[in-house]
């Protein structure tokens, strides 16, 4: 709209993600503008390379495989909730996007007394349950150091949050069917490292096809797509201090 075009008018330089939005603005006559990629690469690349280590956490798993599932809503546990009870020799740590009191509550009812907050999991003595519910915010991106497959939850609402926080550990990321505005999930796919699910037997096919070593190659692809697009950053700011 010419509204919108307008107000680029007032922009010194841009720099874009992607080759589509290179192409818009060069049609539209501006040339101020460099294909730099997503600086959001750099960021989870050095949060996993200086992940931070967390003792009840680590002591939770165990030496138990552990599914990390990422900002859930009920949707999303739901369809957990199925796989925690067909696969009771794994861990699962659940963080909810939604930590409310009632929130917290209910995902504890629905899965009938196999959880543990972690704000408790310092003090429990006793042995640990199957699930561990995060009721806190801001832990999210170091959990996934723990996880052997990730679950990124949004994906049966208005779409899927951060797949490639746990990309950038060498996590092999499942989630929901609303996920075509995002990029990374689209070349995820495409590498065989995301998978995307519309139901429940869907997503048990997709959690049994991982079982086996099928998670190593998977988890390695994601990785080396996440390390592989990093230095927008570093670009954005040689432009600036030039």
């Amino acid at each position: 709209g010419g509204f919108y075009r307008q107000m680029l008018s007032f922009i010194t330089y841009f720099f874009v993600q992607n080759k589509e939005s290179k192409d818009l603005l060069t049609s539209l006559g501006y040339q101020n503008v460099t294909l730099s990629g997503d600086t959001r690469f750099d960021r989870v690349a050095e949060n996993a390379k200086n992940k931070i280590e967390l003792k009840e956490i680590e002591a939770f798993c165990g030496s138990s495989k552990v599914l990390v599932a990422g900002s859930t809503w009920p949707a999303d546990e739901e369809l957990l909730n199925t796989i925690i009870e067909s696969y009771p020799n794994w861990k699962f740590i659940i963080a909810p996007h939604e930590i409310s009191e009632t929130n917290l509550q209910q995902l504890e009812k629905q899965l009938l007394g196999k959880t543990i907050r972690y704000s408790n999991l310092k003090a429990h003595k006793s042995a640990l349950p199957q699930v561990l519910i995060i009721d806190n915010i801001g832990l999210l991106s170091s959990l996934y150091a723990y996880g052997t497959i990730a679950y990124i939850g949004g994906g049966f609402g208005k779409g899927i949050h951060n797949t490639l926080e746990a990309a950038a550990y060498g996590l092999p990321v499942i989630f929901g069917s609303n996920y075509q505005k995002f990029q990374e999930a689209k070349d995820l796919i495409e590498l065989k490292a995301g998978f995307s699910i519309s139901n429940q037997a869907e997503l048990n096919n997709c959690f049994k096809l991982l079982q086996a070593d099928t998670h190593k190659e998977a988890g390695k692809q994601a990785k080396a797509y996440a390390n592989s697009h990093t230095g927008a950053t570093a670009q954005i700011l040689k432009k600036l201090l030039a």
